[in-house]
């Protein structure tokens, strides 16, 4: 327990990842690297003033009233403050699943990522690419279907027998978890767009190698403000 007027229960594992979200949503690197003692050092180092704090505060509380979408609680079997239909950036997704901590942050620009602790794949999905942001070989298709199904395709390295397809393919069986996270762009008037956490998807299809096509089943409707730009049905 942090004693006095911040209060925190390190040992509540909750409020332990919240800490980690809000520390990486104000800093690139782990405490030691950012030269803090702790994630909460580093929060409290960045809030000391108080225009600070009365800024953040309405940063806050205009989000709060442009939130037009009810998030949902997420599935899984485990600790994290994830919620279904609401936004985070990737370091914050990387937080929310400890795999940047008090102890590490390591670079990470892929577009998937097996989190082996908690055996879950998470797919963070950009709609719309441009040649700008991605290579030719990173070009993926990626729609949505319908509303509850998701085409999806794998890295151009991965055949239809790779162990990573084989466990994609797989998941049900070994209860690992296929997580999506999509946004429509890369990057919106020079900042890089946060994504929606879709929830949980079940495989459906697979087909072709190098890369492999998948289709998921997700087990929550993508909402309404994103399923024409999902379906790629708006005009652009």
């Amino acid at each position: 327990m942090i004693e006095g007027r911040h209060q925190i229960d390190l040992t509540n594992e909750l409020e332990r990842l919240q800490l980690g979200m809000l520390y990486y949503s104000l800093y690139k690197k782990y405490p030691d690297k950012e030269g803090f003692t702790s994630l909460l050092d580093g929060i409290l180092t960045f809030v000391k003033e108080d225009f600070v704090k009365e800024e953040l505060l309405a940063v806050l509380r205009y989000r709060r009233s442009q939130i037009k979408i009810v998030p949902m609680a997420n599935e899984y079997q485990y600790t994290t403050p994830l919620e279904v239909h609401c936004h985070y950036n990737r370091a914050q997704i990387m937080a929310a699943y400890d795999y940047y901590n008090q102890e590490q942050s390591p670079e990470f620009r892929e577009g998937v990522k097996y989190i082996d602790t908690h055996k879950t794949d998470i797919f963070l999905i950009s709609l719309n690419k441009t040649e700008k942001d991605f290579s030719p070989s990173t070009m993926y298709e990626d729609y949505a279907i319908n509303e509850s199904i998701f085409h999806w395709q794998s890295q151009r390295t991965q055949s239809n027998t790779s162990n990573t397809i084989q466990r994609y393919r797989n998941h049900l069986s070994t209860n690992n978890y296929i997580s999506l996270f999509i946004r429509e762009y890369p990057r919106v008037n020079g900042f890089a767009q946060p994504y929606m956490f879709m929830g949980n998807a079940d495989y459906q299809t697979s087909n072709g190698s190098q890369p492999v096509n998948f289709t998921w089943k997700l087990h929550q409707r993508i909402p309404a403000s994103l399923i024409n730009s999902a379906t790629k049905t708006s005009d652009q």
